[in-house]
């Protein structure tokens, strides 16, 4: 994801380790897929506070879009208190939320990559389907989390009564 952007003018060199990519298909708006991809970026580790985000021009440049739809996704982070533009240097992270480190995150996905979504993937699910069910069992951990836990003690019993 780290991408270093070079300004071939001759101001400073405005570097971002931030690259926006699209989906058209997801039926989600332009700036909100902006605005999810920073938060997410964010809560990964990926970007943290003082890390500059890239100029309006060089996304609307990179992704053949509309100035404006940049500038509402900026807007909208800014107004979340996650960003803030200073004029004439470009728009930086002013907070970093409290995550796991790069390398526990890691695992978490590696594990998740190679268990429950092989699985999703092997039991005929396409990417809609793995997204939908991920959703709904996200869903369900929010709603019911004590039913969830009472199943979890449920099953390491059970499993260490067999044993």
């Amino acid at each position: 994801m780290v991408v270093d952007k070079q300004d071939e003018s001759d101001e400073p060199a405005a570097v971002s380790s931030m690259v926006f990519r699209l989906d058209s298909r997801s039926g989600v708006p332009t700036y909100l897929q902006l605005v999810h991809q920073v938060e997410h970026a964010l809560r990964l580790g990926y970007l943290r506070q003082g890390d500059q985000l890239p100029r309006v021009k060089d996304v609307v440049a990179s992704l053949s879009i509309n100035p404006n739809t940049v500038l509402k996704a900026y807007r909208e982070l800014e107004h979340k208190g996650l960003i803030g533009a200073r004029p004439g240097q470009g728009t930086f992270v002013e907070v970093s939320p409290e995550t796991l480190g790069l390398a526990e995150l890691t695992a978490l996905r590696r594990r998740l990559v190679s268990g429950w979504l092989r699985e999703a993937s092997a039991a005929g699910l396409d990417e809609e389907g793995i997204l939908a069910l991920f959703t709904s069992a996200m869903r369900d951990f929010h709603d019911r989390p004590s039913e969830l836990s009472s199943a979890r003690r449920r099953t390491r019993k059970e499993e260490g009564g067999a044993a």
